[in-house]
């Protein structure tokens, strides 16, 4: 079981990310926050050690997604009050709020891959080890999600 400083730091330093892409998933702040807390509780009582900071990120991101994915099959599907998205969008959680919306627009694994490529940095080899796919399908959801988005956007849209 991980100590809880080293949880808190891990909260401090991942936190963000996690409620990025739970948003991304759910569009729904109070499912995110559930997601959030379970990804946190999972991982504190995580045995095994990690193998470096990328794997224990990585490890994070494909808790994230699961938990998201488990949520979303529930049965009582929520929606998601416009107002809502705007409150969070201006909190700039995101920067560009045209932008984020274009991306939340999106189909699920493009924004994925989107998110992952653009926000936390990773390549599509990387991307395809935490989200179990081709490497090739990265590619594809990443051409395809900057058409859709440069359709949405514009000249607004600059890649």
């Amino acid at each position: 079981m991980i100590s809880e400083d080293v949880c808190r730091m891990k909260i401090d330093q991942y936190g963000d990310m996690i409620r990025k892409i739970c948003f991304l998933n759910l569009k729904n702040e109070a499912d995110c926050q559930d997601v959030f807390q379970n990804v946190f509780l999972k991982f504190a009582t995580h045995e095994s050690p990690f193998e470096s900071l990328e794997h224990e990120k990585a490890w994070l991101i494909r808790v994230t997604i699961n938990e998201c994915k488990n949520t979303f099959k529930s049965i009582f599907k929520k929606t998601v009050d416009i107002d809502q998205i705007r409150h969070i969008q201006s909190e700039e959680n995101f920067g560009n709020s045209d932008l984020i919306t274009a991306v939340l627009s999106l189909p699920r694994n493009y924004k994925l891959a989107i998110y992952l490529h653009y926000y936390e940095g990773y390549t599509a080899d990387q991307i395809g080890k935490i989200l179990n796919r081709k490497v090739n399908s990265i590619y594809s959801d990443l051409k395809r999600g900057r058409e859709l988005l440069k359709k949405q956007l514009g000249d607004d849209f600059n890649e």
